[in-house]
């Protein structure tokens, strides 16, 4: 059993898993967002070949906390994936600067500033779903 972590962005979509005994995650891919049907379709593909069992949501919360309209968008992503996941249980997790961490992660890393835009995604998901499995170590 893995969790999943999503950065749900306009353009893209960055993802991570958890290793199966839920103590670190991997970033796998990002998704150039198309449609609903193929950003959908490609993680009913990736659920189903990590054996996901919960899906955890970057959620971009206000720097003093309260929800935006950036909230109200990814609210309305997770909502159409649930229709399509109905098994599956979604968790929402505050990702303030996750992707201000993953930029410094890459950069102390040496990594160019081109390669840092194709993987800035995936990593912002490593640090939500890490975040997330940190703070839970009972994991479910």
């Amino acid at each position: 059993m893995r969790i999943i972590g999503l950065d749900v962005g306009d353009k893209t979509i960055g993802i991570a898993v958890s290793d199966a005994l839920m103590f670190t995650a991997q970033g796998i891919e990002t998704i150039r967002r198309e449609s609903w049907e193929n950003d959908l379709r490609r993680l009913q593909e990736l659920i189903a070949e990590y054996e996901i069992e919960r899906i955890v949501v970057g959620l971009p919360r206000n720097m003093n906390g309260t929800e935006g309209e950036r909230c109200d968008i990814v609210r309305e992503f997770a909502k159409h994936l649930k229709e399509s996941v109905t098994d599956k249980e979604i968790v929402f997790w505050d990702e303030r600067l996750s992707t201000v961490a993953a930029e410094r992660y890459l950069i102390a890393a040496d990594v160019s500033r081109a390669k840092r835009r194709k993987v800035i995604d995936k990593m912002a998901a490593v640090f939500i779903l890490q975040g997330y499995l940190d703070s839970n170590p009972h994991k479910l």
